[in-house]
């Protein structure tokens, strides 16, 4: 499985991304091993995530997330706060 991921940095930051470990990333960001962004702003929280089939629509969808306004991508979180991580 394939996961596109909003996290939440400690400065209330978002930073999105894709991966096909979704907690083993969450965890590699909290240690610093994630993106050079979220180094200096951990730790971070899971806030968001979707699940695909292939790596090529998990980062077509980071992509199109990331292009998204601040206000957008808050309304994408709140209107999915029923979600668990696998």
């Amino acid at each position: 499985m394939n996961y596109t991921y909003i996290v939440e940095c400690a400065d209330h930051t978002l930073y999105t991304g894709w991966t096909n470990h979704l907690e083993e990333r969450i965890a590699a960001h909290n240690c610093g091993r994630g993106a050079k962004y979220t180094r200096t702003r951990r730790p971070v929280t899971l806030v968001y995530f979707e699940s695909f089939d292939t790596k090529e629509d998990a980062m077509r969808r980071e992509y199109m997330i990331k292009k998204m306004p601040r206000s957008k991508k808050l309304q994408l979180i709140a209107s999915s706060k029923n979600q668990r991580p696998v």
